[in-house]
C-alpha cells in the first residue's frame, strides 16, 4: 500500500512539473516600453521642381517586451479627424526613415489629401507581433502637396469579383466605372458590360481592400463596411449597373447582347500624335466591347476615338477627362501634357482619359 502510494506521490509531482513547463510556455505578452516617433520638422512645403530631395526624416524606436518576439515595423499616415481610416502604411526596417517629396506627395495624394493648400496629417509607429499591435506617440505635420500634372479631384471606381474581368485580384484596374456627372452631383457612376455568373464589389483604391462598396442590408443597397457582401450575378450576361456611393444605392439591369463588335477602337488627334495616325486601346479579352490603354503619353490637344482605322465611325464630345462620346461628336481636349489611363466603352460611347499619378 505504502508503495502505491509513493507511486501516486511521484505521478501527482510529474504533472506538476509539466503544468509549470505548460505556464512558461504561454508566457503572456506585455509591452514593457512604449515605441515613439518623431519628425525632424512639422510643417513641409512639397517642392516639384526638387522631386528626389529629402523632404522628412522620422526617427523611431519600437517597443520592447517582457520576452523576446520577432516584430515587424511601420510607420502609419492619416488625415487628421479620420481615426487613421483609409490610413497608408509604410514598412521600415532602420531609423531614422526619409521621404523625397515626391514619395510623401504621392502619399498625401493618396491619402485623400488636397494639393496646393495645407493637409494635417497624423503619423504614428507601428509594432507588430503576429496579431497584436502596439502604437507609438502621434504626431502631427503640416503638409502642403503639389499638383503636378492635370487637376482631375474625382474618385475613381473599379469592379472586383469573379463576375468581372479582374477576378478578386484587388490590383486589377480594367474594369472601371464612370462617373455620370462631372460638377453638380458627384458620386453617380455606371458601367455596362459583360458580367459572369459570380459575385462582385466595388473598390476606390486598385491594390487595397479599404474603401470598398459591397451589398448592404438588402438587394440595391450598399455598405462601406469590409464585412459587406458581395452583389450577385445569378446569369451571365450583358448588365447596366448604376451606382450611387451617396445615397449608397445601386441597380443592375439585363440588357440584350450587343450585336456590334469592331476589330480595334483607338485614339487619333493632336493629343496623340496626329490627325493621320491612330494609336490603338486593347481590346479586354473578357469583353470585346471594353478597350484600354494604360499610362500612355498624350500631348496637350485633341483626340478622338474611332473604330477599325475609318472615319465613318468615330466618336467625341468637348469634355475633359471623362464623359459619353458621341458619334461625329466634338474633340476631346486634353489640356496638359502628361500620362495617362484610357478607357472606352464600345456599347456607351463612355469615356475616361484620367491621369496617371
Amino acid at each position: 500500500m505504502k508503495n502505491i502510494f509513493k507511486i501516486l506521490a511521484i505521478a501527482f509531482i510529474g504533472m506538476g512539473l509539466v503544468s509549470c513547463e505548460k505556464d512558461e510556455d504561454q508566457a503572456i505578452l506585455s509591452e514593457t516600453s512604449q515605441s515613439s516617433i518623431s519628425a525632424d520638422k512639422t510643417t513641409i512645403v512639397l517642392d516639384k521642381s526638387n522631386l528626389d530631395a529629402t523632404a522628412v526624416n522620422f526617427k523611431w524606436a519600437k517597443s520592447t517586451f517582457n520576452i523576446s518576439v520577432v516584430s515587424t515595423q511601420q510607420i502609419e499616415f492619416g488625415i487628421k479627424g479620420k481615426g487613421f481610416k483609409d490610413s497608408k502604411l509604410i514598412d521600415v526596417v532602420s531609423s531614422p526613415f526619409s521621404m523625397t517629396n515626391k514619395q510623401l506627395n504621392t502619399l498625401i495624394l493618396g491619402l485623400g489629401g488636397t494639393g496646393n493648400v495645407v493637409n494635417e496629417v497624423e503619423v504614428r509607429f507601428k509594432t507588430a507581433v503576429g496579431g497584436a499591435k502596439f502604437y507609438s506617440n502621434i504626431i502631427t505635420l503640416q503638409v502642403t502637396p503639389y499638383i503636378l500634372g492635370p487637376v482631375y479631384n474625382y474618385t475613381d471606381l473599379f469592379l472586383i469579383g469573379n463576375a468581372t474581368a479582374g477576378a478578386w485580384d484587388n490590383t486589377a484596374t480594367n474594369a472601371k466605372l464612370y462617373p455620370l456627372q462631372k460638377t453638380t452631383t458627384a458620386g453617380k457612376y455606371s458601367y455596362t458590360g459583360y458580367f459572369a455568373k459570380g459575385e462582385f464589389k466595388l473598390i476606390k483604391t486598385p491594390g487595397s481592400w479599404d474603401s470598398q462598396y459591397g451589398m448592404g442590408g438588402a438587394e440595391g443597397t450598399l455598405s462601406t463596411s469590409g464585412s459587406s457582401g458581395n452583389i450577385s450575378v445569378e446569369t451571365a450576361g450583358y448588365y447596366k449597373l448604376t451606382v450611387d456611393t451617396n445615397a449608397l444605392s445601386y441597380t443592375l439591369i439585363s440588357l440584350p447582347t450587343p450585336t456590334t463588335t469592331y476589330a480595334t477602337i483607338s485614339m487619333i488627334g493632336s493629343a496623340s500624335g496626329d490627325w493621320n495616325t491612330d494609336v490603338d486601346l486593347q481590346k479586354s479579352t473578357f469583353d470585346p466591347h471594353i478597350w484600354v490603354k494604360k499610362n500612355v503619353s498624350l500631348n496637350a490637344g485633341d483626340l478622338k476615338f474611332r473604330a477599325d482605322h475609318d472615319w465613318g465611325k468615330n466618336w467625341g464630345v468637348v469634355q475633359e477627362f471623362f464623359g459619353v462620346a458621341e458619334l461625329n461628336g466634338g474633340n476631346i481636349p486634353v489640356k496638359e501634357t502628361f500620362n495617362y489611363d484610357v478607357y472606352f466603352n464600345g456599347i456607351t460611347g463612355e469615356f475616361s482619359v484620367i491621369p496617371v499619378f
